[in-house]
């Protein structure tokens, strides 16, 4: 971490922020990632749930999850994106953090394309378009 004297850190070996200028490259990276890291976790949730079998409130079916190992990555990306949203929320203003987890959204529709090979219609698109733009309206200065 910087000296007292210093207004940059480095974050990682390619992410480096300016406390006078927070919202500048170093944000918005660590959101993507995420993001990313978020859906994931919904992801796997859904494919930890296929797996399962039919739902059932019993002992029997809890106990058949520790088997599944879509769980654990469920666990793994949830908690990756527990530990940089901590990272996030320590280092920059929430008004300008919270608006970038919308990027969850379009990263969710993409899944669902490529993962679960859904049809999406344009009014879904659209309306993750209007979702993200007025999250970036409420992040402006």
């Amino acid at each position: 971490m910087p000296d007292a004297g210093t207004t940059t850190a480095r974050i990682c070996f390619w992410v480096e922020f300016d406390r006078e200028n927070m919202f500048g490259w170093g944000l918005i990276p660590l959101a993507l990632m995420q993001s990313l890291l978020l859906c994931g976790g919904q992801v796997f949730v859904k494919l930890a749930m296929g797996a399962a079998g039919r739902f059932e409130w019993s002992w029997s079916f809890i106990l058949g999850q520790l088997t599944n190992w879509w769980w654990l990555a469920c666990g793994l990306s949830f908690g990756g994106a527990t530990v940089l949203w901590m990272y996030i929320l320590k280092h920059y203003p929430f008004s300008l953090a919270y608006p970038l987890s919308c990027l969850s959204y379009a990263f969710g529709m993409v899944a669902a394309i490529l993962v679960f090979h859904e049809q999406v219609s344009w009014t879904q698109w659209l309306g993750v378009v209007l979702i993200m733009a007025g999250c970036a309206l409420i992040a402006v200065k």
